[in-house]
């Protein structure tokens, strides 16, 4: 993240498509003109974290020798985001176990992702089944991309089987969630973000609101998220950072964030890539002073589902070690993971 002063012209702002400039039209009239036009004429600050939105086919790097034979289980390994948790553990020399939960009517089928046949089991057998793969691989580790309202029951039968796991599903009861882990003293990583560079994003902000509540106030806020059509609620990541915003002086509500889900509005308007319509997170967050002389932008753009995998296979390494050196600590996140120092 990086701060500069710069001249914008509006052929700049033409080409990189500003997707604010129509967000304007929802907010009160002092700022109904485009945030394009405002700048012709001033200077302005800009902090800005952008990942450019480019291709995000995973890179095989070369497996670690140290990594090799750690054993996981990808639950949901036909879902998108198993695809790529599978195939970032593959390029890091993890072992990717051919066994995996999967919903009724998948049970029983086989399925063939990148280049191994799994077997996928329904929720009637997933207990024999997590039994028989822990016996199998003694230092197995799960990894968790099924669906909410599957969060707690998943949690409590990898506790009640003692196989450490790394929960990056999102929804159900969090508190409980936690409170399972707590108790069976079971090793855990569980982060709804596993995007590591999101994440540290996230706690330099929660840092920079702690360190200087209202630093922001009296400047306005405008929100814009697009995420791919099938997501209908706003982003958990979107709303942390409001909260900071909120500590640091802000006045904005969550029901003011700009949802933009129209594959035709992202295209055009936001300049999501139309081979990522199916799975993105582009994020703005636009601040501006009470006498519009000075402008913040933070963004991030994230294109397809690497950096979450990338994220993943990073915490299963850290539990990895975890467990090895009989850590007192049993349940850790993501900023956790990060604090360690040592990701790839």
């Amino acid at each position: 993240m990086a701060t500069s002063f710069l001249k914008i012209s509006p052929n700049v702002l033409q080409r990189h498509q500003n997707p604010l400039a129509f967000v304007t039209n929802s907010i009160s009239a002092r700022t109904s003109v485009p945030i394009s036009q405002k700048r012709r004429s001033r200077s302005f600050a800009v902090v800005s974290m952008s990942a450019t939105p480019v291709e995000t086919s995973l890179v095989k790097s070369a497996p670690s020798s140290q990594n090799t034979g750690i054993p996981i289980m990808v639950n949901a390994c036909t879902g998108k985001m198993g695809k790529a948790v599978i195939n970032a553990g593959e390029a890091a020399g993890l072992h990717v176990v051919p066994v995996s939960f999967g919903c009724e009517e998948e049970s029983g089928q086989t399925f063939e992702i990148g280049g191994k046949e799994f077997l996928v089991h329904g929720p009637s057998d997933r207990e024999s089944a997590l039994v028989s793969a822990l016996e199998r691989y003694p230092n197995l580790i799960v990894v968790d991309y099924t669906v909410p309202n599957a969060v707690n029951g998943n949690a409590e039968l990898y506790c009640k089987v003692g196989v450490p796991f790394v929960m990056g599903t999102t929804g159900g009861d969090r508190d409980l969630l936690h409170k399972t882990v707590e108790d069976s003293k079971n090793y855990a990583v569980i982060s709804p973000q596993m995007g590591k560079q999101v994440v540290a994003f996230l706690a330099a902000m929660e840092i920079m609101a702690e360190q200087f509540p209202g630093a922001f106030s009296g400047y306005s806020l405008q929100v814009l998220e697009s995420h791919q059509a099938s997501k209908v609620d706003a982003s958990g990541t979107a709303k942390a950072v409001i909260s900071c915003f909120n500590k640091l002086g802000v006045s904005f509500d969550m029901d003011q964030i700009k949802l933009i889900r129209d594959p035709r509005q992202q295209l055009e308007m936001v300049g999501v890539p139309e081979e990522h319509l199916s799975g993105h997170a582009f994020h703005m967050y636009h601040l501006t002073s009470p006498d519009d002389t000075v402008s913040f932008e933070f963004q991030h753009n994230v294109c397809g589902r690497s950096i979450y995998a990338e994220g993943t296979v990073d915490a299963v390494l850290f539990l990895a070690k975890k467990i090895e050196a009989k850590d007192e600590k049993r349940l850790y996140n993501m900023i956790d993971v990060l604090r360690e120092g040592n990701m790839r």
